[in-house]
């Protein structure tokens, strides 16, 4: 379960931080905060997904990045990142953990503002049962016709950014 006294950063349009909030008030009044989000691709090129725990506040049980969280009061989005490799999957040892694009707060990010990171590894990982209920490795292809097919089974976050990964030449 997430700790609704959890301290978040509230920033402004320019992610410059305005003052210290509980996770509780932050997302019942919508207030801009920060958050990263991680793409993991195998060696044959495959992205892991993670299917969110049913005990998360938001999204519960939607399939979702390899990782993504939020970026603790005090902490800078490239400490979040590697911390929440390791907590979510188990991943401590990211290969070529890279920032790829920052998005601004809107609806689909939950008014967050969100680096987007990759990284390679090949698993297998620890899921965290708190946090995640499964995972699994996919294809481009096959995730795109998924997320074409039922996009309900994704995270509105998670649909947002891998749009605007895809357009990328990453």
């Amino acid at each position: 379960m997430q700790d609704p006294e959890e301290l978040f950063d509230v920033v402004d349009a320019e992610d410059t931080v305005l003052r210290t909030e509980i996770r509780s008030v932050v997302h019942r009044e919508k207030l801009m905060h920060r958050a990263i989000h991680i793409f993991v691709f195998n060696a044959a090129g495959q992205l892991y997904l993670q299917r969110r725990s049913l005990t998360k506040d938001s999204a519960p049980g939607k399939w979702v990045s390899s990782c993504s969280g939020h970026v603790d009061s005090g902490e800078d989005y490239d400490i979040a990142a590697p911390r929440e490799l390791a907590e979510e999957i188990g991943l401590t040892d990211p290969v070529n953990l890279t920032r790829v694009f920052k998005e601004s707060p809107c609806k689909q990010t939950g008014q967050e503002f969100v680096w987007v990171y990759r990284c390679e590894a090949e698993g297998p990982f620890k899921l965290n049962a708190d946090e995640v209920s499964d995972g699994k490795w996919i294809d481009i292809e096959a995730l795109n016709a998924w997320i074409e097919r039922a996009p309900r089974d994704f995270a509105w976050s998670f649909t947002y950014l891998w749009e605007k990964y895809s357009g990328l030449a990453v």
